[in-house]
């Protein structure tokens, strides 16, 4: 092939027929911080607001890292000497505690007479961030504002009843509710603030409705509206102690539309500045029959092997992801729930979820996402030098694989969860923030002092050795899984051995004045094992058996998100890797097991495997009629890691890059023979765009800034000189 474009318009965004009975159908809109699940109908048309910050007290808010720095240095000695469940014993004895879990705000209701007829339509604009209802005489329209931080809501004429209720599943007893209305110039306000039981903390969410035309009264504990040509709902929500001004709140939204004739798309244009700029960085189309591309989500999900249905979920994830991300990354539900019980409290969980959503951000382009990890990180580096001192005596910093978002303390661990032993966690979350930098060819400052700190704890840390002389790491946790023969706390696990090195050698690189301490460290660790059967093992400790059913792939950490171990230059660790993989099973077939060992095998070249792992997603019915994803199978745990991890799993199998090399065509998934994918950034400052058939590719390459990186196709490998600001057409054929 010449790489000819295919042609069409790929679908940025989708639709459905009818309201959303269920809130995990409701479509969704966000700007990092507020977030809206839209239902769509609109004779009662139900918003539910979200806000990153909320978070219901369960005594995490005091909850501190264990204090076990004394009892280390015995518990490493046990281990050393064979005894292989002395880190059950590390520990201060405390029950399990979970963190504060997110909850969603309340329900915006505008309910109306019932209009007539039955058609219904509600659909969500990707490039905008705007969901729209119309039928029944009727329509709405909401997005999130990026610029302005608000909830915009217009409902079109008629007669309306518009309330704010916090009564939304599993909202705990003993509540402390407090409804406000007052009539305004504009309309009226309406204001609502929930206490949570036992504490001092409460939010309050107030919403200004503008009114044109007809008749504005109160009905406690809302406003009625009679014969309006349509009103304007503006909402905003904020946590707080004490007592809210809500006077101060309600000027800020009447400056929002003061002087202005058409508000609505006044505010609609400046969030577009920001929103539509992000989304369009990068596209992926796939060719698909236009006549699949029109269908309702609903109905595309019953074609899993449709292309058109990868390009939407291409762009639906994309879309969430970004509008997740601002005050805090994406949580494990994004920035979505609609209810009060939320699994796994809905927590920032960085031993593979919160990992997996946002590593394709730099190479996606959404340096929004970056932006909004690398602030949570930064945040949260005073608590990570709280767990590096409580639990292991030591200078520098440990991330915990649990957050709420207020805390990054360690205090979320028990027997068969001991998330106190893991000191890989700070590796990964900066590892996208590494990515960024080189995309850039800056350093942030952030960054650079987190890797410092990260650093730091294993210069303490890593004192103890074993017979060959190598360094040991003692205890060693391999999330989430444990050696057949053994207790979870054990030597060696594979991941906290590629991370501690990558930690020591990107801070060197950061930190030129350390750097020979750095690198002397790391060249003191231990190489990787491989065990009897062929595979790289899970612990790098003689003796420790592997049990390969298990979700989580992280011993091959060195694979992805890592280049430690690759076909090109480590090919023997390669093949041991790739072993591991065939074996691995999939547990509870969580969407982010699959997804991972999608990722896994896109790095290691194996294309059938790669594409069986997402057909496992794409066939298991993981996703809603929203698009947004679920933990397991038959739409189970509403869950953001597969709508999320999706787009970039198809970027891995489609182009890679390190500051030194770009590979294109690595993995090719089956169920993708042609398509363009265009705007993705590489690690070596160049924006690349990318098509391909059954019979070659064409690349353009857009460097920022001059260098020579090696090219890696299925043709071979050469050499590729890129000058800044000068485009390079690079073409390939397959036959």
């Amino acid at each position: 092939m010449n790489g000819t474009p295919v042609h069409g318009t790929p679908v940025h965004g989708t639709w459905e027929p009818a309201p959303a009975a269920r809130w995990e159908d409701a479509f969704l809109s966000g700007n990092g911080h507020h977030g809206a699940l839209v239902f769509g109908d609109p004779d009662d048309e139900r918003v539910i607001v979200t806000h990153h910050t909320l978070v219901r007290p369960n005594g995490g808010e005091r909850a501190r890292p264990p204090r076990l720095a004394a009892a280390l240095p015995g518990i490493q000695d046990r281990l050393l000497a064979g005894d292989l469940t002395a880190a059950e014993r590390f520990t201060d004895g405390r029950p399990l505690q979970w963190v504060q879990p997110f909850h969603p705000a309340f329900r915006i209701r505008v309910s109306r007479p019932a209009g007539g007829g039955r058609e219904v339509r509600r659909a969500v604009d990707f490039t905008s961030g705007e969901v729209t209802a119309a039928g029944r005489g009727a329509a709405g329209r909401v997005f999130v504002s990026r610029a302005d931080d608000v909830i915009v809501h217009e409902v079109t004429a008629g007669d309306l009843h518009i309330t704010l209720d916090h009564r939304l599943p599993g909202a705990p007893a003993g509540l402390r509710v407090g409804h406000g209305a007052l009539l305004t110039p504009e309309g009226a306000l309406l204001s609502l603030r929930v206490r949570y039981p036992d504490s001092d903390r409460a939010y309050t969410g107030i919403t200004l409705v503008a009114v044109t035309g007809g008749r504005t009264e109160l009905a406690p504990p809302g406003v009625r509206v009679t014969g309006c040509r349509s009103a304007l709902l503006l909402t905003r929500v904020f946590r707080h102690t004490g007592e809210a001004d809500v006077i101060t709140g309600s000027r800020r939204l009447q400056d929002l539309i003061h002087g202005t004739d058409h508000p609505y798309d006044t505010l609609l244009a400046r969030h577009l500045e920001r929103h539509r700029t992000a989304y369009l960085r990068v596209t992926l189309d796939l060719g698909a029959d236009p006549a699949e591309r029109a269908l309702p989500g609903s109905e595309l999900l019953k074609r899993p092997h449709s292309p058109a249905l990868l390009e939407r979920l291409f762009a639906a994830g994309r879309y969430h992801l970004l509008s997740s991300s601002g005050h805090h990354p994406p949580r494990l539900t994004g920035l979505w729930t609609g209810d009060w019980g939320t699994a796994w409290s809905g927590a920032f969980t960085t031993n593979a979820n919160l990992n997996l959503q946002t590593a394709a951000a730099p190479a996606a382009a959404l340096p929004e996402v970056t932006e909004a990890l690398a602030a949570f990180v930064a945040r949260q580096l005073p608590d990570w030098r709280a767990n590096a001192r409580a639990v292991f005596g030591a200078r520098g910093a440990v991330a915990p694989s649990h957050s709420d978002g207020e805390s990054g303390l360690t205090y979320h661990f028990s027997r068969e969860y001991p998330l106190h032993l893991w000191t890989a966690g700070a590796d990964w979350l900066l590892k996208p923030l590494v990515d960024h930098d080189e995309i850039r060819g800056e350093r942030d400052p952030r960054t650079a002092a987190a890797l410092a700190e990260a650093a730091l704890f294993h210069e303490d840390f890593l004192t103890r050795t074993d017979a060959g002389g190598h360094l040991v790491i003692v205890p060693s946790y391999s999330p989430e899984n444990r050696p057949a023969n053994g207790s979870w706390g054990a030597l060696n696990a594979a991941m906290d051995l590629s991370a501690a090195r990558h930690t020591l050698l990107t801070a060197a690189r950061y930190h030129p004045e350390h750097a020979d301490r750095w690198r002397a460290l790391a060249d003191r660790l231990p190489p990787h094992r491989i065990n009897s059967d062929g595979a790289l093992a899970e612990w790098a400790w003689p003796g420790l058996r592997d049990r390969y059913d298990h979700r989580h792939l992280s011993h091959l950490y060195g694979v992805w998100p890592l280049e430690e171990i690759t076909p090109y230059d480590t090919p023997r660790l390669a093949a041991a890797a790739h072993r591991a993989l065939q074996l691995r099973g999939t547990e509870n077939d969580s969407a982010h097991g699959h997804l991972h060992h999608a990722l896994i095998a896109a790095r290691l070249r194996d294309p059938d495997r790669a594409g069986r792992a997402l057909r496992r997603v794409l066939d298991g019915d993981f996703f809603h009629a929203s698009l947004m994803s679920a933990h397991y199978p038959h739409r189970d745990v509403y869950n953001a890691d597969a709508a999320h991890t999706l787009p970039g799993v198809l970027i891995e199998t489609l182009l890679q890059s390190t500051p030194d090399r770009l590979i294109l065509l690595p993995a090719v998934p089956d169920s993708c023979p042609r398509g363009e994918l265009r705007g993705i950034r590489t690690r070596f400052g160049a924006e690349v765009d990318l098509a391909w058939d059954p019979d070659g590719a064409r690349a353009v390459v857009r460097p920022a800034r001059t260098h020579r990186v090696e090219l890696r196709t299925s043709s071979g490998t050469e050499p590729l000189d890129l000058v800044a600001g000068e485009p390079r057409v690079l073409t390939l054929r397959t036959r």
